[in-house]
């Protein structure tokens, strides 16, 4: 796992520890002390962690203007135990909806393992976006953790697209992808 790096092509556009709006706005990488880690596996140092023990994220881009954020996650995402979806909802997500954030990409494709516990802290977060136009997307999540997920009907809170080859595009070019293939669902 170590060798999973957060995405770093678009840093020459933006950089949480560099953003005062960002959550992470100062903090600092050691890019050569590995400390963290997922179920005894390092992880790369440029993960961030937000309260979690077993899940990490790094935010790609935040784009005030259009109103959108791009989170990476690493690990298991678990609420049944560390209650993860309190964690990012209180530490994370309520500091970009503060700063006029509406719509959330999260890109999941390194998240292994869900357990759900209830859905109350998707339920506020959907309707603090939805009351704003916005949305949340989850993004390339493995077909085991969809099954976990869909299992526990998250899916009526957050939009699960597949398969979208994000890293050969620019953030506002995937942005837009996203946003036109959710106008398409929307629509009759």
């Amino acid at each position: 796992m170590q060798d999973i790096e957060p995405y770093d092509n678009w840093q020459y556009l933006y950089t949480s520890e560099n953003d005062e709006r960002s959550p992470f706005y100062g903090r600092e990488h050691n890019e050569f002390a590995f400390t963290q880690t997922v179920y005894n596996y390092y992880i790369h140092p440029q993960w961030d962690e937000f309260g979690s023990a077993t899940l990490y994220l790094k935010i790609l881009m935040a784009d005030y203007q259009e109103q959108y954020v791009i989170i990476e996650f690493i690990g298991e995402w678990n609420d049944a135990i560390e209650n993860d979806i309190m964690r990012l909802k209180r530490d994370v997500i309520d500091e970009f909806l503060r700063e006029g954030i509406t719509k959330f990409i999260l890109i999941t494709e390194n998240v292994l393992n869900f357990h759900s516990s209830d859905d109350s802290y998707y339920e506020e977060w959907r309707d603090d976006v939805h009351e704003k136009g916005g949305w949340i997307v989850s993004l390339n999540m493995p077909k085991q953790t969809q099954h976990d997920f869909l299992k526990a009907q998250l899916d009526n809170y957050i939009e699960l697209i597949n398969f979208l080859p994000w890293r050969t595009m620019k953030p506002d070019v995937l942005f837009n992808q996203i946003d036109n293939i959710l106008l398409r669902r929307l629509s009759p």
